[in-house]
């Protein structure tokens, strides 16, 4: 019998990756979807995930929070009391203090909790972890430029308190990084790019803990040309890894590799049923600690108001 799974917050992601991956995976069925302003050709759609799930009690096993993550912790709460399996799309809430306490309730519930990173299961991310093992990193180089309005068109919601703004996307290479290296990360300082008009950054540089200038991210949101999300290591041993297009591909040591077609959705969805099945959880809030570190520590500047 295939995992029955409701969606709560139905825009362009859960459209996009969940529909169609949830489709495309014999151990789930799409049985309803929660959204105040959208509906769902297939499958039943409320306004309320409360009423969804009074209305579908014993017809649903797990969910999907596609919502903004201010709004996460009290929609996992009421999963678990409903007996609900839970999958947290990226970011997986809005401060540190929420996530664990999902966690918390996630483990009373018995339920399975996947804090999702979907970025990775892109093609190259696994190949990368399985080449660093045990290296020792000499440099790290993140970049990830893209242009907002392309993005996240309309999208207010990423500009107010809770947020993240570029940090949105650039949690994406975070939780890359935080996957294939050895070792942990920590923020030695960050500069933080403010419009005048909005409430979180549009760019952000960060300097992570190790010689100066070695360890490095750069995210910005203004890039209209010339879009890049790429991550270079270099190891103590001499070995240089490249991941171009968000972790689709791979080089090392100026080799391209031959790589799986396989999505980052599918894959994510692949992780969440084996989780599922072993009745266990996956909750690394490692990026987030990043994200939320890099807040802490930053030094502000201001651009002109952005539109």
């Amino acid at each position: 019998m295939p995992i029955r799974i409701a969606i709560i917050g139905f825009g362009k992601i859960a459209r996009d990756q969940h529909v169609p991956s949830i489709a495309a995976d014999p151990r789930f069925e799409l049985v309803a979807v929660a959204s105040r302003n959208q509906k769902c050709a297939d499958a039943p759609c409320f306004a309320d995930h409360r009423e969804m799930f009074a209305t579908m009690a014993g017809e649903i096993d797990a969910v999907a929070l596609c919502t903004p993550p201010t709004a996460r912790l009290d929609m996992a709460r009421d999963a678990f009391a409903a007996g609900l399996h839970v999958l947290l799309e990226k970011p997986p809430a809005a401060t540190l203090g929420e996530i664990e306490e999902i966690e918390r309730l996630g483990r009373e519930s018995g339920k399975t909790l996947f804090a999702s990173w979907h970025s990775r299961h892109a093609a190259g991310v696994n190949r990368a972890r399985e080449r660093l093992h045990d290296s020792r990193i000499r440099t790290l180089e993140i970049r990830w430029h893209e242009d907002v309005r392309k993005w996240h068109p309309g999208q207010e919601w990423i500009w107010a308190p809770g947020g993240f703004g570029v940090f949105d996307p650039g949690i994406n290479a975070l939780s890359i990084v935080t996957h294939i290296l050895p070792m942990r990360l920590f923020v030695s300082s960050a500069t933080l790019v403010f419009p005048a008009n909005k409430q979180t950054p549009i760019a952000a540089r960060i300097a992570f803990a190790g010689p100066p200038g070695a360890l490095s991210a750069d995210f910005d949101w203004r890039c209209e040309e010339g879009e890049s999300w790429t991550i270079k290591v270099e190891t103590e041993e001499g070995s240089k890894l490249e991941l171009f297009d968000g972790g689709a591909r791979l080089n090392i040591d100026g080799v391209a590799q031959d790589l799986p077609h396989s999505g980052e959705y599918p894959g994510l969805y692949a992780h969440f049923a084996e989780l599922i099945e072993s009745a266990s959880s996956d909750v690394d809030k490692a990026p987030l600690q990043l994200v939320a570190d890099a807040l802490l520590t930053g030094s502000r500047s201001m651009d002109p108001p952005f539109e």
